[in-house]
């Protein structure tokens, strides 16, 4: 019997097959513990969410940070995933000679819907393990958002965040790093209406 393992990829490996051009189809790709996976299609729903919350961030932290969208970030030395959003560090580069690190990230952001499992179960335990000490779900099958922080590791070397509070969209929330800011989740969450 052959035993057979799949090949795990460093992100210095994954950067070389994106410029020999193996990632180069229509498909997104994002690199989670040496893991080369293809990233969901957005529906109309995250799509709305996503523009509503770029708007209200752009709004809010001005120049005091540098906001991405759909950028990646570097968790050394297997993955690069591509969060919806991420709050990082103002830098004098602007990120030019490389993408940002957990040390740069001061909120990491995913807006979830047939991507929810995956964000809950194998990205939240990736950016534990990094450290990125706050963490959002945007979570549209439930209509809240999910607040997690206080990343640690558990006796069997499992990782996770201590605290999950959860945000109803007619409330408010503080961005983490700017005490003074309140994110308006009324700004963000899609307005469904009633087709009846």
């Amino acid at each position: 019997m052959t035993i057979t393992t799949a090949k795990r990829f460093t992100v210095a490996e994954y950067h070389r097959l994106a410029e020999l051009r193996f990632l180069a189809d229509n498909n997104r790709f994002e690199l989670i513990k040496g893991e080369i996976v293809k990233m969901a299609a957005k529906g109309t729903p995250h799509s709305v969410c996503e523009t509503r919350l770029e708007r209200e961030l752009f709004k809010l932290v001005g120049e005091r940070a540098t906001l991405r969208g759909q950028q990646p970030i570097i968790i050394p030395d297997d993955s690069e995933p591509e969060p919806d959003l991420v709050i990082a560090r103002n830098r004098d580069d602007n990120y030019l000679s490389s993408h940002p690190s957990p040390v740069d990230v001061l909120l990491l952001i995913e807006i979830s819907d047939s991507t929810l499992s995956y964000d809950q179960g194998v990205k939240l335990p990736l950016y534990a393990e990094a450290g990125i000490s706050d963490y959002w779900i945007f979570n549209l099958v439930a209509n809240y958002l999910e607040c997690y922080s206080q990343p640690y590791q558990d006796e069997r070397g499992n990782f996770g965040d201590r605290q999950r509070v959860i945000f109803l969209p007619n409330e408010s929330v503080n961005l983490p790093g700017f005490p003074e800011l309140l994110v308006d989740l009324s700004k963000v969450f899609p307005i469904v209406k009633d087709r009846g």
